[in-house]
């Protein structure tokens, strides 16, 4: 049977440079908390090897930026497309994005499937049947304008 794991990572950073649409993501994998430590000490030590590999990124570039007004109430659907870079590996992607704007608080969310063997994150035989090849992965982050 298939276990439902979850991790939340409340460190992360995301910059969108509203001008341009460049977007960079950054997360330190050790800091994705598991329910059960021994899960979480798996995760660091036999799937994403996060001494050797301590960070995943994303850099690439919103579409449509000039649609999104950052200073208008409203909810604004874009595509992020640009490298996602895990466990040494790096791929192309493209992924959906929303950035809803209410009055002061801007948030950006998106959702989409990583498959570990696309990153080379091997998965031992006697859990491979407990870990889905398809993993959701959600984000939502918090913007704030950058003070110069």
């Amino acid at each position: 049977s298939i276990e439902d794991i979850k991790a939340e990572n409340n460190s992360g950073t995301l910059v969108i440079d509203a001008a341009t649409g460049q977007i960079e993501v950054a997360c330190t994998i050790k800091a994705f908390e598991f329910e059960k430590a021994l899960m979480q000490e798996h995760f660091n030590e036999n799937y994403m090897e996060s001494n050797t590999y301590p960070n995943a990124t994303f850099k690439g570039k919103l579409e449509n930026i000039s649609s999104i007004n950052f200073t208008k109430p409203g909810s604004y659907t874009s595509k992020a497309t640009g490298t996602l870079t895990m466990h040494g590996v790096e791929q192309a992607v493209s992924v959906p994005v929303t950035i809803t704007v209410e009055g002061d608080k801007i948030t950006e969310e998106t959702r989409f499937v990583v498959n570990p063997n696309d990153y080379k994150i091997n998965i031992p035989g006697p859990v491979k049947g407990k870990i889905s090849e398809a993993i959701e992965v959600k984000v939502k982050a918090n913007l704030a304008q950058l003070k110069k």
